[in-house]
């Protein structure tokens, strides 16, 4: 196959793969909403503290479903919710996309914690927001359970993705944004 051929095939699969990605990832609000609620109950009952952690928080940004796919370039979406003493307060899309040494599929959730109103309010009025420096991260490995030092539980932004499933291979370069959902 010449340089050219290689080229298109390439571009086709990662157009497939993006679009496949996209469409697992979207979901009514009603399964989002059921979804959500599944995964802070797994949470909550994945390790003792979990349940305080989460009553702690300002706010609690899930998104039970985020998928990942890529064939060399990638991406990444998953519809969550912004919960506030335990009501949904809004919906929000974490996409993304990433380049380097990718190829797979797969499945995971993520909860973003915001353990002061001010950390909460920065996010809220923000337009596409990102992760920086300020979170923790909490990343616990299948079956184990979520280990937190002093440290991270002092942050005002704490992030702990759950529930990796699928198999990808990833030695890439990948931002993320987190932006509102208007209905």
């Amino acid at each position: 196959m010449n340089s050219y051929a290689s080229n298109v095939m390439g571009g086709v699969l990662v157009a497939l793969t993006l679009s496949w990605a996209g469409a697992a990832a979207a979901r009514s609000d009603a399964e989002v909403d059921a979804n959500t609620q599944a995964t802070l109950q797994s949470f909550s009952q994945r390790a003792p503290g979990n349940s305080e952690l989460l009553n702690k928080a300002a706010g609690v940004l899930v998104f039970p479903n985020v998928t990942k796919a890529a064939v060399g370039v990638g991406g990444r979406h998953g519809d969550g919710e912004l919960l506030v003493n335990g009501k949904i307060v809004n919906r929000y899309a974490v996409s993304g996309a990433s380049i380097g040494a990718s190829l797979g599929i797969s499945e995971h959730s993520e909860i973003i914690l915001f353990m002061t109103p001010e950390a909460r309010d920065k996010f809220e009025r923000s337009h596409g927001w990102t992760m920086d420096a300020e979170a923790g991260a909490a990343l616990p490995t299948t079956g184990a359970e979520v280990q937190y030092d002093s440290a991270t539980l002092r942050r005002p932004v704490i992030s702990i993705v759950m529930g990796e499933h699928g198999l990808i291979g990833d030695l890439s370069l990948e931002g993320s944004k987190i932006s509102q959902i208007h209905n």
